[in-house]
């Protein structure tokens, strides 16, 4: 049967519990506050394949990786997907597990480093990491196999918890976690390429927040941001709790940690963001709309689109995620759109 034409699919809303991979049963419950549809699954531990020693330079070192590739015979035909438990060495912060997806051209022996992509979903949401998959087969389908590696964190540990995405004395040191222990885990056990152009941090909806906050604040890690349908800021929907209990009222101070913010203050000339909603999207598509505008205007290298018709639903991520990917290609080495 063809999931597209599920209609359990546009019941989400605020986190995507998305595809599935690797699983043997799968159990659908909805939350009825939400519409979000959530599955209980086991996705298993990912056996990672050794990093390659690096080989001795053949070729001119700035040409990018789709002009030096070849696609072996036996390259696999799809990714894979597979859980991975990251310490919280630095943070202390109490994360779920992440999900790991290896494209095809991970999967051969003396595979070349890839680009990375850091990814967040929703709230309430999993570190799910079918979505972002199931784009990036169709992607390495058109590219010889190659894809970026993808690591879907979680920047909320209960997932009925908004984190905000920063170190707070309420939710951990969500920030810290993000950008030592996870990106420090990446370094060690990935096999990717190093440098800020190959290195894309993305999200959607509360996780979209998250990643353009993370570009912004650490631009010297982040070349590329993908922001899918993303609240303009942390703690939108409960604002004046937020303001109260996690900035002690100071107007300030929570303003200061809003992507709006940030880009008034500082020029971002060499990175680039891609911002994606549906276009029947109401919450979401003014604020982002105008976000992209405040982006653009500091010196980003700024894509908007609109998913035709989706609300802030999974095929809207889905579209969005294709779209970026699309426009990211050249700039990852990985090829034209």
């Amino acid at each position: 049967m063809d999931n597209r034409s599920d209609p359990r699919r546009r019941w989400i809303a605020a986190g995507a519990a998305g595809l599935v991979f690797l699983v043997a049963v799968v159990v659908v419950t909805v939350n009825v506050s939400t519409g979000l549809a959530q599955t209980d699954r086991t996705i298993p531990l990912l056996s990672l394949p050794d990093i390659p020693a690096p080989a001795a330079p053949t070729t001119d070192a700035s040409s990018p990786l789709s002009a030096t590739w070849r696609q072996p015979a036996d390259l696999p035909a799809g990714g894979t997907i597979g859980s991975v438990r990251i310490p919280a060495t630095a943070s202390g912060f109490s994360a779920r597990d992440a999900q790991v997806y290896l494209p095809p051209a991970a999967l051969v022996p003396d595979a070349p480093a890839l680009p990375f992509v850091l990814m967040m979903m929703g709230q309430p949401g999993d570190p799910d990491a079918g979505p972002i998959a199931a784009v990036l087969d169709a992607f390495a389908a058109a590219h010889n196999g190659l894809a970026p590696i993808v690591l879907v964190a979680d920047q909320l540990g209960d997932p009925d918890v908004d984190s905000l995405c920063l170190d707070t004395a309420e939710y951990g040191r969500v920030e810290t976690y993000l950008e030592q222990d996870v990106v420090g885990w990446a370094r060690d056990n990935l096999n990717i390429e190093a440098g800020r152009d190959a290195w894309t941090v993305a999200g959607f909806s509360n996780g979209g927040q998250c990643a353009l906050s993370l570009a912004l604040r650490y631009p010297e890690v982040w070349g590329s941001v993908v922001d899918a349908s993303g609240t303009v800021y942390a703690g939108l929907e409960t604002e004046p709790e937020v303001l109260a209990d996690v900035f002690g009222g100071d107007q300030a101070a929570y303003d200061a940690t809003k992507p709006a913010t940030l880009l008034g203050k500082s020029r971002y000339p060499d990175t680039m963001a891609v911002f994606t909603v549906g276009s029947e999207d109401s919450v979401m598509e003014p604020g982002l709309k105008d976000l992209s505008q405040t982006a653009k205007a500091a010196g980003v290298a700024v894509t908007y689109y609109e998913v035709p018709g989706e609300g802030h639903s999974l095929e809207a991520l889905d579209g969005g995620l294709t779209e970026a990917f699309g426009v990211l290609a050249s700039r990852l080495g990985l090829g034209p759109q």
